[in-house]
C-alpha cells in the first residue's frame, strides 16, 4: 500500500492552527473561513489516520502525533516555497520594506533573508532596525512587514517564537554591591525599559538610569565595561556579557513573544517574504 502524500495546503492550515491554537485565528491569518480550515484539518487527519489536535470547548492543543508532525510540516513548507520560487518565480520583481528589532536584524534575520533572496533574486528587501513599537504603527505607510516584540498574550500579528528577557552585565561587574544600581536601557517605548524599571521598583532595588542608547551595540558596550547592567533577549544574548538572575539580586522579568505584523493589502513579494520568515523562524524555534 502506498504512503499518503502531504498536501502543502493542508500542512499550511495545520501549522496555522498549531501556531494560533485556535481555528478562528488560524482562518483569519490564512484569509479563509473557519469551516474551510476545519475541513482541511479533517482531511489531513483522515489521510494520516491519526488525530492531530486535542479539542475542548476552551482551547486547541496538539496531540502527540501533531507534535511529531509540526517540525516536518514547517520544513516541507519551506522547501516547497524555495522550490516554487526557484523554478517558477525567479522573475518576480518588487520591493519589500521590513522593520525589525536591532538584535534580530543583526543575528536572526540576515541568514533567513539570504535564503529568500537566493530564491527571488529580483525582489529587493529594505530592512530597517530600531524600535518596532513605532514601526507597527506605520505598517502600510513605511513598512510592509514588522517583526516586533510584545508581552505574552498579545493577539495582533502572527506568533513566531517566545523570548525571555535576561539581566546582563560585564564579566567583572559586582552587581550586588552597586547602590544605586546603574542601568543601561533603550529609549521610551521599549518594552524592556518598562519591564526593567517596574521590576526594580517592585523589588525595592535602588537604581539610576546611567545610559540610554538607540543602538544595541552601544548599550552592550556600556554593560561590558562594567558601567551598568542592561536587559537582553535570551535568544540573542551578547557573548561578552554574563547572565544575571535572582541569585545576583536581580528581580525576575516577564516573558515576551515575537510576532510578525503584515500590512493590509500586501503585494505578492511582501506576502512571500512574510511566509518565508514565519516558516523559517517557526522551524528554528522548534529546534531550540
Amino acid at each position: 500500500m502506498s504512503l499518503p502524500t502531504l498536501d502543502p495546503d493542508l500542512l499550511r492550515a495545520f501549522v496555522a492552527v498549531a501556531d494560533h491554537r485556535s481555528f478562528t485565528r488560524a482562518a483569519a491569518s490564512l484569509n479563509r473561513t473557519q469551516s474551510a480550515v476545519s475541513m482541511q484539518i479533517k482531511r489531513l487527519e483522515e489521510r494520516l489516520d491519526v488525530p492531530l489536535f486535542r479539542r475542548t470547548t476552551t482551547q486547541v492543543d496538539l496531540s502527540t502525533a501533531g507534535e511529531g508532525l509540526l517540525g516536518y510540516a514547517r520544513r516541507i513548507l519551506v522547501l516547497n516555497e524555495e522550490a516554487v520560487g526557484r523554478l517558477r518565480e525567479r522573475k518576480l520583481e518588487g520591493r519589500v520594506r521590513l522593520g525589525v528589532m536591532d538584535d534580530y536584524g543583526t543575528a536572526i534575520v540576515p541568514p533567513l533573508l539570504a535564503g529568500f533572496i537566493a530564491a527571488y533574486p529580483r525582489i529587493h528587501v529594505e530592512m530597517e532596525t530600531g524600535l518596532t513599537s513605532i514601526m507597527v504603527e506605520r505598517l502600510g505607510e513605511a513598512f510592509d512587514l514588522v517583526i516586533a516584540m510584545h508581552a505574552e498574550g498579545h493577539e495582533r500579528g502572527q506568533f513566531l517564537c517566545r523570548e525571555q528577557p535576561v539581566w546582563a552585565a560585564g564579566p567583572a561587574h559586582a552587581v550586588e554591591q552597586a547602590d544605586p544600581l546603574p542601568v543601561a536601557l533603550y529609549p521610551q517605548g521599549c518594552l524592556f525599559r518598562t519591564w526593567a524599571m517596574q521590576a526594580l521598583d517592585a523589588a525595592g532595588r535602588p537604581w539610576r538610569l546611567a545610559f540610554v542608547g538607540h543602538s544595541l551595540a552601544a548599550v552592550e558596550a556600556i554593560a561590558a565595561e562594567g558601567l551598568a547592567v542592561t536587559v537582553a533577549k535570551s535568544r540573542t544574548f551578547p557573548p561578552r556579557l554574563r547572565r544575571l538572575s535572582e541569585s545576583d539580586g536581580m528581580p525576575a522579568l516577564p516573558a515576551a513573544e515575537i510576532r510578525l505584523h503584515r500590512a493590509p493589502d500586501m503585494a505578492r513579494p511582501a506576502a512571500l517574504l512574510a511566509d518565508h520568515l514565519a516558516a523559517a523562524m517557526g522551524q528554528a524555534a522548534e529546534l531550540c
